[in-house]
Formats: C-alpha cells, structure tokens, sequence
C-alpha cells in the first residue's frame, strides 16, 4: 500500500472544500412539500395499480391535487399515507 503525505494546510484546504461541496448538495435536495409527483409515478413508488390509487383517494388515504384528468400528489402526502399505516413491530 501507498501512503501519500501533504502539508496540513493542503488537508486543511481538501476538508473545507469537501465541506462546501456537501453542503451545496444538501441545499439542492428538493423540499417534499415541493416535489410532485404523478399518478404513474405514484403507482411506481407504491407498486399499486391505478385502480387502488383511486380507491385510495375515494377512501381519502391520501390527499392529491386533480387539474383536469392529471392527478398529482405531493411526495409529504404520500409520506404521510405511510406513516400513518405504520405497524410496529411484535417484538
């Protein structure tokens, strides 16, 4: 194995730029009250059919927002469809 040294500053300068970098990524994780997602990609995320996604709105499971024949649901809505249907463990 190789070992590699550099002056602590040079480290110093590689730590505060991976920092910057890291926090950049997490300012650009999108908010889920700002994520939409669409009834196929609600299906996909859920592996359900189209038929108990509507069950699921008729039932009022999960709130969604209809323009037209689109149906959109907001990715803390479909977090909060499964929080609330958590079961916890027996033991």
């Amino acid at each position: 194995m190789e070992v590699i040294t550099i002056q602590s500053d040079a480290f110093q300068a590689i730590l505060t730029r991976l920092e910057e970098i890291e926090k950049k990524a997490l300012e650009n994780e999108p908010d889920p009250e700002n994520v939409w997602l669409d009834n196929q990609e609600f299906c996909q995320l859920l592996k359900i059919s189209k038929r108990t996604a509507q069950s699921y709105r008729d039932q009022g499971l999960v709130s969604f927002s209809q323009i037209g024949s689109k149906v959109y649901y907001r990715l803390s809505d479909v977090h909060k469809l499964l929080n609330d249907h958590k079961r916890q463990a027996f033991k």
